[in-house]
């Protein structure tokens, strides 16, 4: 292959590629949740405009899923470039953030664009906060390479001082009230926040570019708020929290959470309670502790995948022969596909766990102690998954021991959640889960069932 040919080779992979990209963002979009009742005194919340920030979108997506909106009217934009954060990347089509002052309408991100500046100019919206994760820690005087005015992480951002609207125009005044309540919560003392103003209409050209300075122009405050990247994700998360109860506080907005605002409250909230449902419900796969891989998973024949997830920042994405389930940057399980007609019906099962009768619906999770029992149900095969019995195919009016039952096969690291699915004919019909916790009595039992279906409900 001569120069020229190698180079017109490489042209076309990279168009195909960019084809193949593009593809995909197109069905991934972001989301909108709008929380509380809806009024002329909104805060927008965005996270996400910069795939490789976590700190900043795991925040926003615990307003989305962990508050209630009591008094006034939050938006939430939790995952701006959700391709680019799967990706976990800063911009797969270049930095969305440098793209409000001009962009192409071939751009892949130009939809986006487009939709998140309809958004900031809505009548309603009066205060947008685009949460980031920087570099470092903002100093206004030089001390280290790390922390210096050349830094971003721990700072709120302005455009500038003032700004000439009726509400919240005091910029700097409220991003000065802001740090100080970070301040007030630090977890040590070299984390202070500081304000940064960037002074951007006095001719930075970067900044003329940005989420915010469209926002400025658009005559609504508008506040940038950094937690540094030298921290792991949950007290980036804790630090953006912080920041923004406090914009709420400003706007008279009231809110409740369901979580203690503490780096261990924060971890939980973000990592212990999150699941996914298929198919109506007729699968519900707790995340918390998922294996990285799960084979023989229930698909639909036509290769559909329909799923709910309990944050917005999950989806799943086809791979080759798989599907994967993402949250935020991270690849949680892949699933290797069973191939089924899925049937519609809902159904309640019956079953006995150490020997105490139950009804589940499917998508439930039981807990046992050591053994259950799956009461034979009329046009239907049971099949648990990790168990043989070579002498019959339907695995129902058996007693099976958690210790007859392979490891290999839990949905979970630690080897304690096993899948038990039932088939209609040839069809797919539905799933439970039984998750086997030695040394367990019966009360313990019983709350543990109860507020494992109140979290399989979210």
């Amino acid at each position: 292959m001569n120069l020229g040919m190698l180079r017109l080779f490489k042209v076309v992979v990279f168009l195909l590629l960019i084809q193949s990209s593009y593809a995909n963002v197109k069905n991934i979009e972001f989301d909108l949740i709008k929380k509380g009742t809806d009024d002329d005194n909104t805060l927008l919340v965005v996270g996400g405009i910069q795939g490789d920030e976590p700190g900043g979108f795991m925040a926003a997506s615990l307003i989305s899923t962990h508050y209630k909106i009591t008094k006034g009217s939050v938006w939430v934009v939790p995952n701006l470039n959700f391709y680019s954060i799967i990706k976990r990347g800063r911009g797969h089509f270049g930095d969305m953030n440098r793209k409000f002052a001009k962009i192409l309408n071939s751009d892949p991100d130009y939809d986006d664009v487009q939709r998140v500046k309809k958004y900031i100019s809505h009548e309603n919206v009066k205060v947008v906060l685009n949460l980031h994760d920087g570099s470092g820690f903002y100093r206004k005087t030089y001390i280290d390479n790390m922390r210096s005015p050349y830094r971003w992480g721990q700072s709120s951002i302005i455009d500038q001082a003032q700004l000439d609207i009726p509400k919240y125009g005091n910029l700097e005044e409220i991003a000065n009230r802001v740090c100080q309540h970070v301040n007030a919560h630090l977890i040590d003392k070299e984390h202070v926040y500081n304000v940064r103003n960037t002074n951007t209409k006095a001719g930075d050209k970067e900044m003329e570019k940005t989420l915010t300075y469209y926002a400025i122009n658009q005559g609504k405050a508008a506040f940038g708020n950094e937690a540094s990247k030298q921290f792991p994700v949950y007290k980036r998360a804790y630090y953006h929290i912080l920041a923004l109860e406090e914009y709420m506080r400003v706007m008279g907005i009231e809110f409740e959470r369901d979580f203690e605002l503490s780096l261990n409250g924060i971890k939980q909230a973000l990592y212990d309670d999150i699941y996914i449902s298929f198919y109506d419900d007729k699968i519900k796969l707790p995340l918390s502790t998922i294996r990285s891989e799960l084979n023989y998973f229930p698909v639909s024949k036509d290769g559909k995948i329909n799923f709910t997830p309990s944050n917005p920042l999950m989806t799943v994405l086809k791979n080759d022969q798989e599907y994967a389930i993402h949250y935020g940057n991270v690849r949680l399980v892949s699933l290797r596909p069973d191939y089924f007609d899925i049937d519609n019906d809902k159904e309640e099962i019956e079953l006995n766990v150490d020997g105490i009768a139950k009804r589940v619906n499917f998508g439930e999770m039981v807990i046992a102690n050591k053994k259950i029992f799956v009461h034979d149900k009329e046009g239907f095969r049971v099949n648990v998954i990790g168990y043989t019995n070579k002498n019959q195919r339907n695995e129902s009016n058996l007693e099976i021991h958690k210790n007859e039952i392979l490891d290999y096969y839990s949905v979970d690291k630690e080897g304690k959640i096993y899948r038990i699915e039932f088939y209609k004919k040839e069809k797919f019909a539905g799933m439970i889960l039984v998750k086997f916790e030695e040394n367990i009595s019966f009360a313990n039992n019983e709350s543990k069932e109860k507020k494992s279906t109140a979290s399989n409900t979210m």
